[in-house]
Formats: C-alpha cells, sequence, structure tokens
C-alpha cells in the first residue's frame, strides 16, 4: 500500500514537471550616482549567489528606473514589487518609530547598531515597525558617523553659526534639533542636493558619509566643512519585501536571503570606513576648509538631543518602544563596554533618561 502511495506522488511530480521560478523586482531609494547604491548591489550580487536560480532571481533595478524614490514604499507595500532598498529614515510620516530605525541624533554608532539589531533584539523592532505595511525587513547596511555639514559661503565653527542657516536636513529627531539651535530644515532627495547648493536654493547641507557625499560631488559646489556628524551618528540601511512575496519562498531560500543581508552588513562597515578615509583626504586636496566642533560643543548638543529624542519619542509609543529598547541596550552594554575601555567599541553616551522614554512606550 505504501509503495503504491510513493509511486502515486511520484508520477504526479514528474506530470507537474518542475516547480516555477521565482523571480522578484528589486529597485533602490538611491541613483546610480550616489554611492549608497553599492550596498543594494551587495546584497543581490550575494544573495542571487547562494540562492538557487529555480528559487528566486532578484533583478534589481536602479533608484528612480521605475518609479520615484518616495513611492518605493508603496510599491512594495502593494506587492507592485517585491523589495525595496531603502533608508527607514525616510518613512518617519508614516510611523515615527521609522526615524531611530535609521539614524540617531548622538546616540549610536556603527558598531551599536550591529550589536542591537544581531543581539539585543533590534531587528524584531525592524519587523514589527515595517510589519505593520506588510513587509519583512533585513537591515544589509551600516555607515559610521556621517560626514557634519558643508556649506558653500560660511563655515561653521559653534553652534551660533549655524543661526538662520538654511540646511538640507533629513531626519525627524534632526530637524527639530537643528531648529532649536537656530537652523532651518529644508528637505530633498539626495538627487536634489547639489543643484540646490549650486543654485543658493540652501546654504549648506549634510548627506552621508565623505565617500558617499563625494560621488554627489558635493566638494565643487561647497568650500566648507563642519564635524562631526553630531546629527546622524550611524546610519542603517536594507531591503523592504513584500509579506506575501517573502511567504511565498521556502523557508531555506528566506535564510539564504538573511544570511546574504548579514554578509552585506560587514561588508558595509568596512567598505565604507575605507571609502570614507580615502575621500576624506580628497576633500583635503580639494581644498575644502574642515573644522571640527570641540567636545563642550558637542555635550550640549547631546544634552539637547536628548530632549529632542524624548519629545519626539513621547508622542509616539511606538517609536518609544523602539528607543526604550535601544537605550537599555547602552545601559546593558555599558557595563562590559566602560570597563574594557579604551580597548573596546566606540563610547557609552550619556542618552535619554531611560525610564521617562519606557513610561512613554506604554501600549506600544
Amino acid at each position: 500500500m505504501f509503495a503504491k502511495y510513493l509511486l502515486g506522488a511520484a508520477t504526479a511530480a514528474l506530470l507537474a514537471g518542475p516547480a516555477a521560478a521565482v523571480n522578484w523586482t528589486m529597485t533602490t531609494t538611491w541613483p546610480s550616482s550616489l554611492e549608497l547604491i553599492e550596498i543594494d548591489k551587495k546584497f543581490v550580487e550575494i544573495a542571487n549567489e547562494l540562492v538557487d536560480d529555480g528559487d528566486l532571481t532578484i533583478e534589481f533595478f536602479e533608484g528612480g528606473s521605475l518609479v520615484p524614490a518616495g513611492e518605493v514604499f508603496g510599491a512594495v507595500e502593494s506587492g507592485t514589487i517585491q523589495a525595496g532598498g531603502d533608508w527607514p529614515g525616510y518613512w518617519a510620516g508614516r510611523d515615527a518609530a521609522f526615524s531611530p530605525l535609521a539614524t540617531t541624533a548622538s546616540l549610536f554608532n556603527a558598531v551599536d547598531y550591529v550589536n542591537w539589531i544581531k543581539g539585543w533584539g533590534g531587528a524584531d523592532l525592524y519587523n514589527e515597525v515595517y510589519g505593520k505595511f506588510g513587509m519583512v525587513y533585513l537591515p544589509y547596511g551600516v555607515t559610521n558617523n556621517e560626514s557634519g555639514f558643508r556649506t558653500v559661503s560660511k563655515p561653521i565653527s559653534t553652534t551660533e553659526d549655524l543661526q538662520g542657516m538654511r540646511l538640507r536636513v533629513s531626519g525627524l529627531e534632526q530637524g527639530k534639533l537643528l531648529e532649536k539651535l537656530g537652523g532651518s530644515q529644508v528637505s530633498m532627495a539626495g538627487g536634489e542636493i547639489y543643484q540646490s547648493l549650486e543654485r543658493g536654493v540652501i546654504d549648506g547641507a549634510e548627506f552621508s558619509t565623505p565617500n558617499v557625499d563625494l560621488s554627489g560631488g558635493f566638494d565643487q559646489v561647497t568650500k566648507y566643512w563642519s564635524t562631526p556628524g553630531w546629527h546622524q551618528s550611524s546610519s542603517v540601511f536594507g531591503v523592504m519585501i513584500n509579506k506575501a512575496a517573502w511567504d511565498a519562498l521556502t523557508p531555506e531560500t528566506q535564510e539564504k536571503l538573511k544570511i546574504a543581508a548579514d554578509a552585506t552588513l560587514l561588508w558595509s562597515l568596512a567598505n565604507t570606513e575605507k571609502r570614507a578615509t580615502e575621500a576624506y583626504q580628497k576633500f583635503q586636496d580639494a581644498g575644502t576648509e574642515i573644522t571640527r566642533l570641540d567636545d563642550a560643543t558637542l555635550e550640549n548638543i547631546q544634552n539637547m538631543a536628548n530632549e529632542t529624542i524624548t519629545e519626539v519619542a513621547c508622542e509616539n509609543p511606538s517609536s518609544a518602544k523602539v528607543y526604550a529598547s535601544m537605550l537599555s541596550y547602552l545601559q546593558d552594554y555599558g557595563k562590559w563596554r566602560d570597563a574594557s575601555a579604551p580597548f573596546n567599541l566606540g563610547r557609552t553616551p550619556k542618552g535619554p533618561d531611560l525610564a521617562k522614554i519606557e513610561e512613554c512606550a506604554q501600549g506600544a
């Protein structure tokens, strides 16, 4: 009886033929002119190498070729495309929790994000927030602190220099913090920054790490560079995947995509730091005047950042839940990090009050 069952099952499988190949369409928020797209390309390269052709093939399109950058989220959510590379902060208007999933003001560095995502439960929060919109999320890129502000006609040596300046800044908390310091936030896509600087629409801009800024041609339209990037002490990038498309994959293929994301995450950190170092030298060689804010100024900015984070978190329980998890990690890891100083992984910042944030997270 059992032998007849096996024969029948085998016959049915042969008649059905091989399973149909799964093909995904993926795009990104980045145009080919900006080096951030290399992180997306690396993920697709590794994923296509790991996954058998018959199980899944990802076809990648540069940003803007299928839909505008601001519409990538909606395209993945609706299932128009299966996957989209992004920076979570672009979607903070939909849910403020996307902001800390993308970056922090004077809080996490790149290693903190990696630790938190892989060891302290951060990955679950990405999927919880994106899951509200019918998506699965795989973080696969991390960069350390951003360059800082690049300005056209006036250097920024102190926070007083920010008074009245129109600066391109991305991020919810970042914009609020800039306004407290006397500046004015102007929002625009990365691909629009060069012309806005060239035409004097804005006084200056921040965008990304030195190598990405160099790929944007900012050395050609700015004279001054103020470091460090206190507004974005690190950034995370990843891929949004339509939940129905994800669920249609085999568990083995899902696992291979997770492995590809982890491999890209490590590659992105080392590659960006190497490229950023090279670009720093190129900005110097181009004659860019580079100044660094002093430690007292950075301490004052940290205090103001803490206030801003608390304000934003307490307006949105979902955001507060993410921040509470991040601050809990800093508190926990800080025990060993501080004990092992200076042979450790960065600093333990004096961030916002955890108890206050936890209180605001109730109901999330």
